[in-house]
């Protein structure tokens, strides 16, 4: 299934906004690029801001840590739980 490009685009213009990445684009961040470690170079209160914003801008509520890093490896993974699950 061809995944949601508007939505890949918008979350990645978020995720830029939300951890003030001002050096970089949405063009910059891969789809399949880790966002932790050697990819996006994100740490653990970066996390902590995705999970904040995947609450408030799509009404998600991750509490199990485990889902967290399912979910917060890259941009298809992120895209994908969020085509599953948003209530907004």
């Amino acid at each position: 299934m061809e995944q949601n490009i508007e939505l890949k685009e918008k979350l990645k213009s978020q995720i830029i906004l939300f951890l003030n990445l001002t050096d970089l684009t949405p063009a910059d961040i891969k789809d399949d690029e880790p966002l932790f470690g050697d990819g996006l170079g994100l740490d653990s209160i970066d996390s902590l801001e995705l999970i904040v914003l995947l609450k408030r801008e799509y009404g998600i509520n991750i509490q199990d840590p485990k889902e967290g890093r399912k979910v917060l490896v890259d941009i298809n993974s992120m895209v994908d739980y969020i085509e599953k699950n948003r209530t907004k």
